[in-house]
This record gives structure tokens, sequence and C-alpha cells, in this order.
């Protein structure tokens, strides 16, 4: 007979929420995984002895944690979501008739609690995966990524001049009276008339270059800034538009993919630039979980001869490639360390002279030879056939770079750059396509920051949950066969048929 089955939406007397939530489901170990009292005393010092009952810190956190393990980017759609899962209501402490915070209250509190909160929420989580085995810490490969920022690039304005200061007026500023209403976001005036020029110049290039140019609309950071997120900046990545976005830098340990460090920088600048912050905050956190950190790979955008330095005063090895054409040899020219001196193929000596710096503040050593060596030297007309005499730029950091370079090019230094690849590449696919992490629903560059955190630590914990260590397995010895039975008859007397080997084993096992 074909069943049919009658909705009556009744009244339940007797429901239990932990009964109708399965021991092994994720959200139900994720609570008795991690210990959340800690936050209670991490947010005291926030809140005022009086007044009414703010949202519990353990429900915010939880709460957030969950819109990062759904790949929820907004608040309202979060909530909508928790009021539907028995389990994450299980997970928050919240009854079945009971009404969740609204979302404009987690959009608040978020804003209250200080980046510290966060970032001791990703300790606690890191430090549990060390105690279980997931980090060795020796080796770790760092990145970054661009995230879109919760701003539209059509909204962006133009900056202002910087207002000039009279010479009647102190460094402190204009008279309260007379200060101007000028924007929040200014830049200096010569900036500004720099890339009004060089704008001009490629709008005015022959054929449909400068016609596309003409219809378009040039922005840079120079000239522009968004009004609702500042702190956004205009980049561009490979094969894709130009947006709005923030800079994600993290740090992978390589054992087991577990993420060490993770921050928010901003978009417009190297990746090199942000390297000393990041190395400072991960090796921070390793010493506090007795962690050493021995190797760091990186990609090319890393590559910077301070950066070379740095890490060898540290004691890391750096497996970083060398970004651009570097020659640890010049061809013609011979390097002799005890003179700090290049040596051409005519035997003139080509000595120190001074130190300079690049428009980026890179420092430079400068070698040149005397304008009498040159000028008398035979080679000179395929040496230096329109200048006075030879001259030498190198890098302040040319040892390092020379070490790097080598370790780059051995066998090493290909299977470091497999790793780097196979480790922290797939750890950004999944923060952006499975984590929520493809587009920031705040503002601002703490916003975004504790954002990444939130995101990272629901990484670490989704590994911790899934990890399972390696039990080691009992080794099976085959015993050889008395000559004699215990009753002192021939073992070969009434003996039963041979067993095979894994009956042998399982009946050793059993002993």
């Amino acid at each position: 007979m074909q069943g049919k089955k009658l909705f009556l939406d009744k009244e339940v007397t007797r429901f239990r929420l932990s009964e109708r939530v399965r021991p092994h489901n994720l959200y139900r170990r994720l609570a008795e995984l991690v210990d959340w009292s800690f936050l209670y005393e991490e947010t005291r010092a926030l809140y005022s002895r009086t007044g009414q009952p703010s949202l519990d810190p353990v429900v915010f956190f939880k709460l957030v944690l969950v819109g990062r393990l759904e790949n929820l980017v907004s608040d309202r759609r979060l909530v909508e979501h928790c009021a539907l899962r028995l389990d994450i209501l299980l997970f928050l402490g919240y009854e079945v008739d009971e009404e969740l915070p609204w979302h404009s209250t987690v959009s608040r509190t978020r804003q209250l609690f200080p980046a510290a909160v966060f970032e001791r929420l990703f300790d606690h989580v890191f430090a549990q995966c060390v105690a279980r085995g997931l980090v060795a810490g020796d080796t770790q490969a760092v990145d970054s990524a661009p995230v879109k920022a919760n701003a539209s690039l059509d909204s962006v304005a133009e900056k202002q001049a910087q207002p000039a200061l009279g010479p009647h007026l102190s460094g402190a500023g204009l008279p309260h009276r007379a200060t101007p209403t000028v924007p929040l976001i200014t830049a200096p005036a010569h900036e500004l008339r720099r890339e009004a020029a060089r704008q001009a110049k490629r709008r005015s290039e022959p054929g449909p270059v400068g016609a596309q140019h003409e219809k378009a609309r040039l922005l840079s950071n120079k000239t522009h800034y968004s009004p609702t997120d500042p702190d956004a900046r205009i980049s561009i990545k490979p094969g894709k538009a130009r947006a709005l976005n923030h800079l994600c830098s993290l740090a992978v340990d390589t054992a087991h993919g577990v993420i060490s460090h993770v921050q928010a920088d901003f978009a417009d600048s190297r990746d090199s630039l942000h390297f000393p912050r990041l190395l400072a905050g991960l090796q921070r956190r390793l010493r506090g979980c007795e962690l050493r950190l021995r190797d760091l790979l990186a990609d090319a955008g890393y590559a910077n001869g301070s950066n070379y330095a740095l890490l060898e005063a540290r004691g890391v090895t750096a497996w970083i490639p060398v970004f651009g054409q570097y020659k640890a040899e010049i061809e013609g020219f011979t390097y002799d360390a005890q003179q700090d001196a290049y040596h051409c193929r005519a035997g003139k000596v080509l000595p120190f002279r001074k130190y300079d710096t690049t428009t980026d503040g890179h420092w430079l050593k400068i070698y040149w030879a005397t304008c009498q060596d040159c000028q008398q030297c035979a080679l000179k007309p395929t040496c230096v056939p329109g200048a006075k005499r030879k001259q030498l730029t190198r890098t302040l950091y040319d040892a390092p770079y020379c070490r790097a370079w080598q370790r780059q090019q051995s066998r090493r230094g290909q299977r470091m750059r497999r790793v780097r690849q196979g480790t922290v590449e797939p750890v950004f696919g999944n923060l952006i396509h499975h984590y929520g992490l493809r587009r920031m629903n705040v503002r601002g560059h703490a916003g975004a920051h504790k954002t990444m955190l939130l995101t990272a630590v629901a990484y670490n914990l989704k590994k911790l949950l899934k990890y399972w260590p390696q039990r080691q397995r009992s080794l099976a010895v085959a015993l050889p066969r008395p000559l004699l039975a215990p009753n002192g008859h021939s073992w070969r007397r009434n003996r039963r048929p041979e067993a095979p080997t894994w009956a042998i084993q399982k009946r050793l096992l059993s002993i």
C-alpha cells in the first residue's frame, strides 16, 4: 500500500537537543576539543561592571568561526543559517526556542574586540596543533595573495593636495580657527603633478593605444583612494581585473600544512617589504611553542638583499629564488674579497669608491677605475666605448645574494621549490574557495586582519579534527617448531595439517 506522510505541526513536549546530534558530528567534537573559557579572561577588561549583559564572548567567537567553516561571508546569512542547524545550536549553547543574536550585534562585537584577542585565539589553537604533533616548525613556506575588499572601484575619489604651511606656522599645523576643511586622504603636490603628467602622456600616445587610454579611467594609489575603505589599495593580479584589495600574508608548516602565521598588509607594496614583520611574528610564535625555524621557503617576490641578510643573521636558511637577472659573477672581471675591488682583463683595478641608493631605498656599492687607466687601455673600444672610465654597480648584499643564487641552482633548491608549491598554494586555494576568504565582509586594515586570523583558526581546527596519529604496528615473528612435543612424543606423529602463515601470526598475536 502506498504511504502518505501527514504533517500535524504539533508541539513537542519532550525534546533534548543533545540527543539529536550524534557524537561524531563536527561541531560536537569541536566543542569538546577546545577549551573556550580563556576568552572570558581575555575580554574581561573590555566590559563595564554595570549595565545590560552583552553577547557572550565565547558565543561570538564560535559564531564567527561557524561562518568561516560554512563558507558564509555575510553576518545576516550566518545567523539565518545557524537557526536551521541543530548541531550548530548545540555548539553555540542555544536551545531551539531561543533567539540567536542579531547580525548587527555580531558586527559591533567584532569592532569592539581588538586584534590581540583574535591573535590569542590563534595562538591557543596553534599550541594544540603543536601538542598533537601536527607542527614540526623547522621548515616554513611563506606566500601572499590579494583578497577583495568590501568596497567598489567605481566609488574611488581623487586625492587632494596637502595644504602648504606658511613660514610663520610651526610644524604642529595651522591654528584651529584657520584650519581649512580638506579631505581625510591627501597626497604631496609633486606626486600628483607627476602622475597627472604621466597620464596625459599615455593619453597622447599615437594609434589605438592612446585612444584606449583616452576612454579609460586611469587610476592609481598615488592619486585616488576609496572613501568606503581607505585602507584598501588598487592592485592587479596577472589574468584578473584591477580591484580594491587587501593583502593576506601567511606562513604554513610543511609537516601537515598547519598555518603558523597570518597577517593583513597593504596591497600596493611588494611582498618583500612585509617580510620582516612576518618573520618576527612567526619566530615569536614558534619560540613560544619551543620550536626553532631552520629553513624558510618563499617565491621570488620575497627576494631582497636585506631579507637574505636578515635570515642569515637569525640562523635561518633562505630558499628564496633570486629575482631579476642577477649574475653571481661579472663576465671579464674577477673580485678580490680582501681588497674589496674588481680586476679587469687588462689587469686594471676597480676599487670600491662609494655607497649609493636606488629610488626604492636599496643600498648599492660603486666601483670604478681611473680615467687614465681606461684611456690608455687597448680594450676600451669594446669595454667602455662611450664613457671615460669603467664603472660597476653591485648591491650591498652581494654576498647573501650569491649564496641564495647558489642554493637556487642546487638539486635541493629545486626540491624545496616543489615543496613550497605543494604546501602553501593549496592552503590559499582552500581559504579562498571553502573558508570565506574570497571577499572581506568588514572594512579597514584592522578588520581585515581579524578576518584573516579567524579564517586561519577555522582551517587549523579542521586540520586538528581530521588528524589521527599513526599507531605503531605490532610485528609478528614466526618461531621455529620444536623437535619434540611437550609429552615427549615426536612432533611429526599424528600432527595436524600445517596452518598458513597468516594463521600462525594471528595465533601469536592472541597470546
